[in-house]
């Protein structure tokens, strides 16, 4: 930026890589410390990663002074590397869990208030932050924010609750009300997904149940196969009537994969056929209970699975 230095979006990639190169060099030459950060890392693990292949072979091949961060909410995103790439990653990774619902309640709590020395007048401010804390300490404001927490309690995720919540705020008073949480919330919720299970069978039901169950058993990944062990164990166990032919339940899994319910865990596994290329989950598992139970003709050994589970 000094030296109104930029890259061309009329060059080509490879211009524009060995631009970055140089640039890496002169900043190393000049003791210059270069940090990029890639937020939603796995979406750049996505295609031909050609750019995260140019990024880290460029700070090997140069003595630069520069880092790459990579940030995303997949345990498994240094999984997704082509193996060119995964050669010049460090593999050294940082884990963080989840905050609590009691932390993202105060921290809720810190970004609504508004100073008593602030541009507004002090008595409205008080009563804005009495206004808020009673809010939070309402039973319902509770449990509809531990509903949010079950679907992303990340603090980006919960700037965009707290600026729906405000966007809805009645502008003739300047408060806040728990209407306005709620509607956040039923604004901001993933309901595509709850649209695609009302829309599933009820073989999809049982595979994402098994799929789910899996996952309580510490097993992220899964195939075709053991989704398939997991559903004629639940069938033995309960003498379900829901019990079909192994070449249904292969389209109902193809299907599940078509409609973005389950996706598979890599993309190195292309010669593999269907039944033995590791599968994940993309719905959580309040999402799939809260879509079980609006699916008017749910079986109850489901709804009975899940709840043990939970």
């Amino acid at each position: 930026m000094e030296h109104q230095l930029l890259f061309s979006k009329s060059a080509s990639f490879d211009d524009n890589s060995q631009f970055m190169v140089a640039m890496l060099k002169e900043c190393g030459l000049a003791h210059k410390t270069v940090i990029f950060v890639l937020d939603e890392f796995d979406l750049f693990a996505q295609g031909k990663q050609r750019l995260l292949y140019s990024l880290l072979d460029a700070m090997q091949s140069v003595t630069s002074q520069a880092v790459v961060v990579g940030i995303s909410c997949r345990l498994d995103a240094d999984q997704l590397l082509e193996k060119r790439v995964r050669s010049r990653f460090s593999h050294r990774k940082l884990l963080f869990t989840p905050p609590s619902m009691e932390d993202s309640q105060s921290l809720l709590v810190h970004m609504l208030t508004i100073p008593v020395d602030s541009s507004f007048p002090r008595d409205y401010a008080i009563e804005f932050n009495r206004k808020v804390q009673n809010i939070v300490e309402d039973k319902r404001f509770k449990e509809t924010f531990s509903n949010y927490l079950n679907f992303d309690s990340s603090v980006k995720h919960l700037l965009k609750f707290l600026f729906c919540a405000i966007s809805q705020m009645d502008l003739k008073t300047g408060f806040l009300s728990l209407e306005n949480f709620k509607t956040a919330f039923s604004s901001i919720n993933r309901q595509p997904k709850l649209e695609c299970l009302r829309n599933s069978s009820i073989l999809e039901l049982y595979i994402l149940v098994c799929m789910k169950r899996l996952e309580v058993k510490e097993k992220s990944f899964c195939n075709f196969n053991s989704v398939m062990k997991e559903y004629k164990s639940i069938h033995d166990s309960f003498q379900t009537s829901d019990y079909y032919d192994r070449n249904v339940c292969l389209r109902a899994f193809e299907h599940l994969i078509n409609r973005e319910l389950i996706c598979f865990a890599d993309n190195r596994g292309h010669s593999l056929s269907v039944e033995y290329r590791p599968v994940k989950l993309l719905i959580s598992s309040a999402e799939l209970n809260q879509g079980l139970r609006a699916y008017h003709s749910c079986p109850a050994i489901l709804q009975k699975l899940m709840d043990r589970e939970g």
